[in-house]
């Protein structure tokens, strides 16, 4: 049995786990609850400093993320984009003032959209640690500017970029409104977290020493604040779904949701780190332990029906993504 391209079973995590926590100059908590989309920027370049310091952990950030298609990150600025696509840097109309960008490309495999998601927010989390604004956009920019500027490969594909700088003090009345539509806010625990079948919520003090990275999840960005991350506990595994929203990926041309998914893992993942909780990621029905994956199969469809379901069913569109194994302290 494969799931998202990947063979069922395996030990996912092939990084040379890079210590990420090294490189913020804050908690990881504290730096994912600073990070905003921010939309509106002071129109000045990134002073050099700045952006040595992020194209340097950039580089490290290619050996990094769970899976194994290859990330790169290419800083561009709007004069470099100017002189090689004739056109300036087009977000239509949801970016203003930002001078610089970073676009993030992975090559085309197995998880390239997870991996890209996790990857990425990494960088953004890093600059975020640095005092830099960001905002992740997948839908809402020229994408084919962005592609001849970077010098795409024919197996790679540019899912996403983000605008890097200083915040603007006063933000537009177009960010307001932005804020507005996307109310209600995050969603609450018992939307999102289960324990054993997604039929029983996981209360806050069920999660033990995951509570936080959890709690770091729920807080992630997401397309069109969807939050489409499900985490369901099932004994020493914390299993992982989507919930698909097909005329929201349709819409955009591609899963953009997977890449969310790829950011609610590197929240989980960097806060476990943090607090000194060792696991690794899996995937597949019979992981370590013997523990089968609840629920609908991996990249399928609806989980009603679900052939393969060995626990509870979960309501409506969810895929199962990957599974979380914890691990005895200092493993």
């Amino acid at each position: 049995m494969r799931f998202c391209g990947v063979q069922a079973g395996t030990d996912v995590h092939l990084s040379s786990h890079l210590s990420k926590k090294q490189h913020f100059e804050l908690p990881v908590p504290e730096v994912i609850q600073r990070r905003v989309s921010v939309r509106t920027y002071q129109p000045l370049p990134l002073p050099p400093w700045e952006r040595s310091r992020l194209e340097e952990y950039a580089q490290l950030l290619e050996r990094e993320g769970p899976f194994s298609p290859a990330v790169r990150f290419v800083f561009i600025d709007e004069d470099e984009y100017l002189a090689k696509t004739g056109r300036k840097i087009g977000t239509y109309g949801f970016i203003r003032g930002a001078i610089d960008y970073i676009a993030g490309i992975v090559e085309r495999g197995d998880c390239a959209l997870e991996q890209l998601g996790f990857v990425f927010e990494m960088l953004i989390l890093y600059a975020t640690s640095l005092g830099l604004g960001t905002c992740w956009l997948g839908g809402t920019f020229r994408r084919r500017g962005f592609e001849k500027t970077t010098g795409l490969g024919k197996n790679e594909m540019l899912p996403a970029v983000t605008p890097v700088g200083y915040a603007a003090q006063k933000k537009r009345a177009f960010e307001y409104a932005m804020k507005i539509a996307s109310r209600p806010g995050r969603k609450p625990w018992k939307e999102l977290f289960f324990n054993g079948g997604f039929d029983v919520p996981l209360g806050e003090g069920e999660a033990g020493p995951y509570r936080v990275p959890l709690e770091m999840v729920r807080l992630g960005p997401s397309t069109s604040n969807r939050q489409p991350w499900r985490v369901m506990k099932h004994g020493p595994l914390w299993h992982f779904y989507m919930a698909y929203s097909p005329m929201l990926n349709r819409a955009i041309g591609f899963d953009i949701q997977r890449i969310d998914m790829g950011i609610a893992m590197c929240h989980f993942e960097l806060t476990a780190e943090e607090l000194g909780l060792s696991g690794r990621w899996v995937i597949g029905r019979e992981e370590a332990e013997g523990a089968s994956v609840p629920g609908p199969r991996a990249g399928g469809g609806d989980a009603p029906g679900a052939e393969e379901a060995s626990a509870p069913r979960a309501a409506g569109r969810l895929r199962y993504i990957i599974s979380w194994q914890e691990m005895p302290p200092g493993t």
